[in-house]
């Protein structure tokens, strides 16, 4: 719809700068008359001297004390077949046309032009010679103004439909477009239906004030121009508060509340005068003049005060960076730009000047306020899909901890009485072997490793199922650090590798030394059998704030995003003999410790592990 309006822009254009057919008539003579009296040989019969003449460019003169029509005339020039004549503004309820005394057009009190447009068809036999015009009624006064055209019916019916016809089509495409984003609106939150509400009611009532505005509209329901009016006052004054709830549902009340003044005193009045064309059109309009005070001008009056008012502060808003405020500003000036432009130009070319870019700019401002509204519901999305985001890592850190929970269980009820087992088992074999023989000694001993292993994976077991520290004390880190890089060195130097340590002073932190050494031998002798040639393991430790960062950097053989990702999984392990509880064990002791642990990896490049724990020293 929106490349709909955008095609029609150069069209509306082509419209409107159109070459117009015919011939123009420079001048014509006007005459006072009564509205009782329309005798048109009367009329052709009076002297020049009471006759005024009036040119294209002049203005409308004005009514004479006591007179309700006027009669025109001019000389129209040879036509050919099929021809007609065509007035830009004609004003007055009764409209007729007279060619050699013979009535040739007659609006039978049908239509209230008000400045509109005129086409009157001419036979072939109304060539050249004068015509006679009468005009009479209507709001407000009567005669023409304007231009004056004869030519063929064709061409000038062509240039009569498309000028005015185009803000139909507008006012169509907007009121289509407000229904579409209501269906679309019910499929949203309460939140968000009464937000959009308002900027349905703001486009829909923009769409019917170019529909009712549209000259077209009056040519097309003759005789019912009360209710076009009717239909024009409702759209304007749903427009208006509804145009100042979407504003404070887009920026909010504020603080001193003058918003929600001005909005609820637009809602008493616009009631009020809705009550007031209730009661106007239910005693057949006998209270026009002065419902027409109350909602012509002190609604223009309002709304002036109204679009100033909250242009003022949406660039408030704007300045203080709110990009909303910007996009509406930016809108509000496309309207207003081209409107205040068009009213210069109506004004000082007394009101002849006829008004066409104004539309365009109605059309921008609510790109506008769509384009907000959209960033709203944008908005939403990126909120709904953040949460969806969390809710599956809250689900995978829920479903990892029941796990660690049911291997708790686990551990805590079965390493016990399988350790005792197994320490028992050990010592007899340890008796056999001092009594057997060389290689049953041999065998006896390889049964002994193994049972050492399985005790070795019971106490991770234990360890894990109990990572609480029992002993809380503060310690160094750099310290304990160095005690466990001398353990390890000499695996290390098996390995072809080295450890080199970057310690700062004084890293105090909270907790079991014996866990913290336990953890990080975990975590350096990983390191250590990953490393190949010139492996190089590098432990550094610093203060940051008020924690204590630990790093564990080697360029041994790296994991893949895969193998990342499973860590600390149970009985996950890289190694071929590896159970993967040591890891999990490392783990569990720096998370109670208040600490957290991070994996960074690269395939063939190296793998280095951040620990962060909470600082016990003076900050």
């Amino acid at each position: 719809m929106l490349l709909l309006l955008i095609a029609i822009v150069p069209i509306g254009i082509v419209m409107e700068w159109d070459e117009r057919s015919g011939v123009a008539l420079p001048e014509w003579e006007l005459k006072w008359g009564s509205s009782n009296i329309q005798d048109v040989e009367e009329a052709a019969s009076a002297p020049d001297e009471d006759w005024i003449k009036q040119t294209a460019s002049s203005s409308r003169p004005l009514t004479s004390e006591g007179m309700t029509g006027a009669w025109m005339r001019f000389t129209l020039p040879p036509t050919a077949a099929n021809s007609a004549l065509l007035i830009d503004k004609v004003y007055g309820n009764t409209l007729k046309a007279y060619k050699n005394n013979v009535l040739i057009y007659d609006s039978a009190d049908m239509v209230n032009y008000n400045g509109s447009k005129v086409l009157i068809p001419l036979s072939a036999e109304d060539k050249s010679g004068q015509l006679y015009l009468w005009s009479s009624g209507g709001s407000k006064g009567f005669g023409i103004e304007g231009g004056i055209r004869v030519g063929s019916y064709d061409k000038l019916l062509a240039h009569y439909v498309k000028q005015d016809l185009i803000d139909l089509v507008i006012g169509a495409a907007l009121i289509f477009m407000a229904v579409a984003l209501l269906m679309c609106l019910l499929f949203f939150r309460l939140e968000f239906f009464s937000g959009g509400l308002w900027l349905v009611l703001v486009i829909a009532s923009f769409g019917m004030l170019l529909i009712t505005y549209s000259p077209f509209l009056q040519l097309v329901l003759r005789g019912h121009d009360q209710w076009i009016e009717v239909c024009f006052d409702l759209a304007l004054l749903t427009l208006l508060p509804a145009f100042t709830l979407y504003f404070e549902r887009i920026f909010g009340r504020g603080k001193s509340l003058w918003l929600v003044r001005f909005r609820n005193f637009q809602l008493v009045y616009s009631g009020f005068c809705l009550g007031f064309l209730l009661l106007n059109t239910l005693l057949s309009y006998r209270l026009d003049h002065l419902y027409r005070l109350m909602s012509v001008q002190v609604v223009g009056i309002m709304m002036i005060l109204q679009f100033f008012y909250l242009l003022v502060l949406a660039v408030i808003h704007a300045l203080r960076g709110n990009r909303e405020a910007l996009i509406f500003t930016i809108g509000f000036v496309i309207f207003a730009v081209p409107s205040l432009s068009e009213l210069i130009l109506y004004f000082s070319s007394t009101h002849r000047y006829h008004l066409y870019w104004w539309k365009w700019g109605v059309v921008g401002f609510l790109l506008s306020l769509i384009i907000i509204l959209g960033r709203r519901l944008a908005r939403n999305y990126e909120q709904t899909v953040e949460y969806s985001r969390d809710l599956e890592k809250f689900n995978n850190d829920l479903q990892r901890s029941e796990k660690m929970e049911i291997i708790s269980e686990l551990a805590a009820s079965v390493a016990h009485e399988v350790r005792n087992p197994l320490q028992v088992t050990r010592g007899f074999l340890q008796i056999l072997g001092e009594r057997s023989g060389k290689k049953e000694k041999e065998y006896l001993e390889m049964a002994m490793e193994e049972l050492d292993r399985a005790s070795l994976i019971i106490t991770d077991f234990l360890t894990f199922a109990k990572p609480g520290l029992e002993t809380v004390d503060v310690f160094e880190v750099s310290e304990e650090l160095k005690h466990v890089s001398g353990i390890l060195m000499p695996l290390a130097n098996l390995q072809g590798g080295e450890i080199e340590l970057r310690l700062q002073s004084d890293l105090q932190v909270k907790g079991s030394a014996s866990k913290f050494k336990q953890a990080f031998i975990n975590l350096i002798k990983n390191s250590i059998e990953s490393l190949q040639e010139d492996g190089l393991i590098q432990v550094t430790a610093w203060k940051s704030g008020q924690h204590i960062i630990i790093s564990v950097q080697d360029n041994g053989e790296g994991m893949r995003v895969s193998e990342l990702a499973r860590l600390g999984e149970p009985y996950y392990s890289n190694k071929t003999k590896g159970t993967g509880l040591g890891l999990m064990v490392t783990f569990r002791i720096i998370e109670a410790m208040d600490g957290s642990i991070q994996f960074h990896s690269t395939k063939d490049e190296g793998t280095e592990v951040i620990v962060k724990l909470p600082s016990a020293g003076r900050i």
